[in-house]
């Protein structure tokens, strides 16, 4: 019912390949404290360097200490409002997102939101404000969300809800994806193999 995409743990997380994540707080996470105190945890970084594994991994472990949780992808998520909005059905459908203690929302900032979704996001998060944790994913630091939102004002007053009881994990590092074909050399980043760099 949680929906979670695949079967991730904490212990399958390789610490070592991201240095930037501080096992000890991530581990402090997987007590659920945060889920008790309607605390968000927001992690960001760019593709694939373990960002959704941490958050599976920690719903997993709610569900195991007998919280509810749910998992949605972003994009998903406010197609599906959009969808309830339009036949009128909209606070039966934000319900669905409102009822469990921890709600996962993933790939947050691969897709630019329309006027539509950004405020149909902003309803979830303001409602979802000090009732009930969120786990955020996103690929865009905070400082690009105004852009993300098409909306300054509206960017930054999510952020105000979404972050103010919050941990922000800001993970630096390689791709896990690659991290094989780089050390055997068939792939580089691409800074090294000649792309232009950010």
């Amino acid at each position: 019912m949680a929906r979670l995409p695949y079967k991730k743990t904490l212990e399958e997380f390789d610490f070592t390949f991201q240095p930037s994540v501080d096992k000890k707080v991530i581990h402090e996470m997987a007590t659920m404290s945060f889920v008790y105190q309607a605390v968000n945890l927001v992690f960001l970084g760019p593709p694939g360097v373990g960002k959704s594994h941490l958050a599976v991994a920690l719903a997993t472990a709610a569900l195991s200490q007998g919280y509810s949780a749910y998992f949605v992808n972003v994009a998903e998520l406010m197609d599906e409002l959009k969808r309830a909005q339009e036949e009128n059905r909209l606070n039966a459908r934000m319900r669905k997102y409102l009822r469990p203690k921890l709600l996962v929302i993933d790939e947050v900032g691969y897709l630019p939101f329309d006027p539509v979704a950004a405020s149909l996001f902003f309803q979830l998060i303001s409602t979802r404000y000090e009732q009930g944790s969120v786990i955020l994913t996103s690929n865009k630091g905070l400082g690009d969300w105004g852009q993300m939102f098409g909306d300054a004002v509206l960017a930054t007053a999510i952020l105000d809800r979404l972050l103010h009881h919050a941990h922000i994990v800001n993970i630096r590092g390689a791709s896990y994806r690659m991290r094989d074909k780089m050390r055997s050399g068939v792939y580089g980043s691409p800074a090294r193999e000649g792309s232009a760099t950010v």
